[in-house]
């Protein structure tokens, strides 16, 4: 039987990506990123909760998501999920799920570097803003 890790998100970044240096040289960008679910409760009451995910994202992907996105920023994230584990200073194992971001597409209207210059947001009929890693 085939087995199926897959994640979509489109939500709100909840900070800056932060970029380190692992031992072997390769940069790894992390960063926070909200989703809204909204419903309506049996008595007619609309409530809406918040999800809270963590992102990691490697290679070239990486080094774009560094430059161009930002805390507040709308974006949609495509991966697969990936649970790490290690031991705290105490001796209290530790556990942590993240999405690994292997797409990123830029959903904020008319986004512009820091130079001003206009990104590409998907509308312009080219697939310029999506990014795979395996392609760079």
């Amino acid at each position: 039987m085939r087995s199926v890790n897959k994640v979509i998100l489109v939500g709100n970044l909840t900070r800056d990506p932060e970029g380190k240096q692992t031992g072997s040289g390769q940069v790894i960008v992390t960063f926070g990123m909200a989703t809204n679910r909204e419903w309506v409760t049996a008595s007619g009451e609309k409530k809406s909760l918040a999800e809270y995910h963590n992102i990691a994202v490697w290679g070239r992907l990486a080094d774009i998501c560094t430059k161009y996105l930002k805390k507040g920023k709308l974006v949609y994230v495509e991966g697969y999920l990936k649970t790490r584990s290690w031991d705290s200073p105490e001796g209290v194992r530790i556990f942590r799920t993240e999405v690994i971001a292997t797409d990123m597409i830029m959903l904020d209207k008319r986004p512009t570097d820091n130079a001003g210059d206009f990104l590409p947001t998907g509308d312009e009929g080219g697939e310029e803003n999506i990014f795979n890693p395996e392609e760079a």
